[in-house]
């Protein structure tokens, strides 16, 4: 099979980590004999020091015309004095509009060798944490309009979230979908108590979920949710919520797995085009250190070869690599136990190190 990825490293560790997701991809080509046509392209702070914006109009063209992205990170505070309208992270917004990536998919797995790198209690991980986050990505406040004013000689903003029954649905059709395939649970997130457009969005939920009468299906108010999480993760299969949310639970969920590093993520459209990225930040406190943790963006990866070119027993390959390079006691910095009486059982391992290992796995 042949495909045509576009790979924007990005800044900060992004170059390190999607330089080892491309060692990971070129083991998958040579043993299934794929071909991978790969197409660099320049977004965010790298592309605003060569070109004065985070992304042009013809690398977004690049974009359009692949099969898939493989992004690494965007963003640092180099460019935090940049105008809002052309930060790094525009660019990232960008992409999500002009590509109709609306779903976002953040898979969150306890794994038991990693139990104790999550902050949860030890009674809380002996039951199975995996659950799947299911965020809308191109609606809500982030695309709304946002004003500031002065009013009679004092400072006001107002930030409009909207939402249109068409784009619950189709979000909604995501998670429900992905709940009837693994055969878990789905949670729909709101805040129907107080905001108008959750009251939409549990309307609209709760009609699909008689078209899914073979989905166990349930509501929860955000602020429960985000305990919840904390408190009693086991019980989630799939969590469907829009886009702020969906921002700030995910970014919850990916920390009870042990490092954000470990966390990859999917931004769909419709059909099979998607654009995968692990949830961690540039981290330019670290980057050129060969210190970042490269298994989110290879487990994105991963993903992929799942939903974007049903590479299945691919994608299976790749995450069996990663498990057992952390079965097997190969940690990053970010994993490696903090206390001295079990750090001699595991063997800390530079990103380069570990991007290695895994494709020895394979």
């Amino acid at each position: 099979m042949e495909k045509n990825i576009v790979v924007i490293k990005g800044d900060g560790v992004g170059p390190e980590v999607v330089d080892k997701a491309i060692d990971v991809l070129n083991r998958v080509a040579e043993k299934y004999s794929h071909k991978f046509n790969l197409e660099y392209v320049d977004m965010g702070g790298v592309s605003i020091d060569k070109h004065g914006i985070p992304l042009t109009d013809e690398n977004l063209d690049k974009c359009k015309k692949c099969d898939s992205i493989l992004l690494g990170s965007v963003g640092g505070p180099k460019w935090d004095k940049v105008a809002p309208e052309n930060r790094p992270e525009s660019g990232l917004l960008k992409l999500r509009k002009e590509l109709n990536l609306y779903a976002n998919i953040r898979p969150t797995k306890i794994l038991k060798s990693l139990e104790y790198a999550s902050p949860l209690k030890e009674t809380i991980c002996k039951d199975m944490i995996d659950f799947i986050m299911v965020r809308e990505l191109t609606g809500g406040v982030y695309f709304g309009e946002h004003k500031f004013e002065t009013i009679n000689g004092v400072r006001q903003a107002t930030d409009l979230m909207r939402y249109t029954e068409t784009e619950i649905r189709r979000i909604g059709k995501v998670a429900f979908e992905i709940a009837r395939k693994i055969k878990k649970p789905l949670t729909s997130v709101d805040k129907a108590n107080v905001l108008h457009t959750s009251k939409l969005w549990r309307e609209v939920m709760n009609d699909m979920a008689k078209e899914y009468s073979d989905v166990q299906y349930n509501d929860m108010y955000v602020d429960n949710a985000s305990m919840q999480i904390a408190s009693n993760p086991s019980q989630f299969g799939v969590i469907v919520t829009e886009n702020m949310f969906g921002d700030i639970l995910s970014d919850e969920a990916s920390v009870i797995s042990g490092s954000i590093g470990m966390a990859p993520s999917a931004s769909l459209s419709d059909g099979t085009f998607g654009m995968y990225e692990p949830i961690h930040g540039s981290a330019p406190d670290i980057a050129g250190h060969d210190l970042a943790n490269p298994i989110g963006t290879i487990l994105s990866l991963a993903m992929m070869f799942r939903y974007s070119f049903n590479m299945n027993e691919e994608a299976e390959d790749v995450e069996k690599a990663v498990y057992k390079a952390i079965e097997d006691s190969y940690r990053t910095h970010d994993i490696m136990p903090k206390h001295n009486m079990m750090t001699y059982l595991y063997k800390e391992v530079k990103c380069s190190e570990m991007g290695d290992i895994i494709v020895s796995n394979i």
